[in-house]
């Protein structure tokens, strides 16, 4: 008898093979989150359209402020801090999920690479960070999968998170009887494409 899998609940940033929500107006190509669908529940979501921005938009940007950073759209001289941050606070808020997939690189989802700037209108970042909304993410999922699709382009992090997340949601689950043999962690299908290259192709 076929091995039966709960399936995992993914977070994802909706620009990544979702829907055409970036900044410019586009989609982020990501054949990994393709391959992932018959097999993950995703709940798509985009910070910065959530808080009222349109698609497309003027860019926004994580900028130093004394000891903090804020978010803010240097073209219309916006600051959006506090909305990024509330909106984080009530989408968290009693998430049940098993992982996220982020996007990499953007002020809002980035897990690590979100550039921050000391001025808003500098063209030289001062650094990186964690985007506004992947901060919070972070803080309030510690023990989860949390990946961007950078990230995901290493077989051995597919691997890892795959694992977490089919982990995650067997324990979700009731106990059943032990199997009888040792299970696989995931899928068939997932495993035979495990070490397939999944990189995202040329955004835009």
């Amino acid at each position: 008898m076929p091995q039966k899998f709960p399936r995992p609940i993914v977070a994802i940033s909706r620009c990544l093979e979702i829907a055409p929500c970036r900044y410019d107006g586009k989609m982020v190509p990501f054949d990994f989150v393709n391959q992932l669908k018959p097999f993950v529940r995703f709940i798509p979501v985009c910070p910065e359209v959530e808080i009222g921005l349109g698609t497309p938009r003027d860019p926004v940007r994580v900028v130093i402020a004394g000891v903090r950073e804020r978010l803010i759209q240097p073209a219309t001289g916006r600051g959006l801090t506090l909305k990024m941050r509330r909106f984080s606070k009530e989408f968290l808020n009693g998430l049940v999920v098993d992982g996220f997939i982020l996007k990499s690189r953007s002020p809002s989802c980035a897990l690590k690479d979100a550039k921050r700037y000391a001025g808003a209108l500098d063209k030289t970042p001062a650094g990186k960070r964690p985007g506004i909304f992947a901060e919070a993410v972070l803080a309030n999922f510690p023990k989860i999968a949390i990946e961007d699709e950078r990230g995901l382009m290493r077989p051995a992090a597919r691997a890892r998170f795959l694992t977490r997340i089919f982990a995650l949601a067997a324990s979700r689950k009731p106990k059943e009887s032990p199997p009888a043999r040792k299970s696989a962690p995931y899928p068939a299908q997932l495993m035979e494409m495990k070490n397939a290259p999944v990189a995202p192709r040329r955004e835009g």
